[in-house]
């Protein structure tokens, strides 16, 4: 027998959310570093490399404050750790994007942090696509050292290290492509891992 449609749908369900526990001050902080990423690259794309520093330097300060002020205020949301991650991840990718344009970046280095990413975004899909499950993201050491090397190659390219004598700046950009590759190794067979201890629900 079939339930009318009214009794299908809690009321509560239909209930919408306060516009202020959407723009809780760490969304807020979140959507600002979103807004400052045109900044950035307009600042980037004029050859304004100092400016363009301190923007990053408050973007990399937001992210810091977000995540710290919604813990000890228990204001997680889920929009919130979808945006979190997506701003961080889209002002490093556009970061790059331009620094190789530039020709402060090789393409060899932006190729492999573009193909782990793709493979990281592909995989984590096809994972949930697969088992039906929602497969929690734990970022490991590995991982956390490729974020970083990346974060240093940015901050390195914008004070103009690479056109100071030493070669240290080529040592950077190696040092991150290996953490890079490594980390997008290790995240595939995280994946495979996981495949192979659930039955596929696709199977089932």
């Amino acid at each position: 027998m079939s339930v009318p449609l009214h009794k299908k749908v809690p009321t509560a369900a239909l209930s919408r959310v306060p516009l202020r526990d959407i723009l809780n001050l760490p969304n807020s902080l979140t959507l600002l570093r979103l807004f400052s990423i045109p900044l950035f690259l307009g600042l980037l794309g004029h050859r304004h490399y100092r400016e363009a520093l301190w923007v990053f330097g408050f973007a990399a300060l937001t992210d810091s404050l977000d995540g710290t002020v919604a813990r000890w205020f228990d204001a997680k949301t889920e929009l919130g750790a979808f945006l979190d991650p997506f701003a961080d991840k889209l002002m490093l990718v556009s970061a790059f994007v331009v620094l190789t344009m530039d020709g402060d970046f090789p393409p060899w280095l932006f190729g492999i942090v573009i193909i782990r990413d793709v493979i990281i975004v592909f995989g984590y899909f096809s994972l949930s696509f697969l088992t039906g499950e929602r497969i929690p993201v734990r970022p490991s050491y590995i991982g956390k050292g490729s974020t970083f090397f990346q974060l240093a190659c940015v901050v390195a390219a914008l004070a103009r290290f690479g056109q100071m004598p030493g070669g240290y700046y080529n040592y950077l950009l190696y040092t991150t492509a290996g953490f890079t590759a490594l980390s997008g190794v290790q995240y595939m067979y995280r994946g495979l891992q996981i495949l192979f201890s659930r039955e596929p629900e696709m199977f089932e």
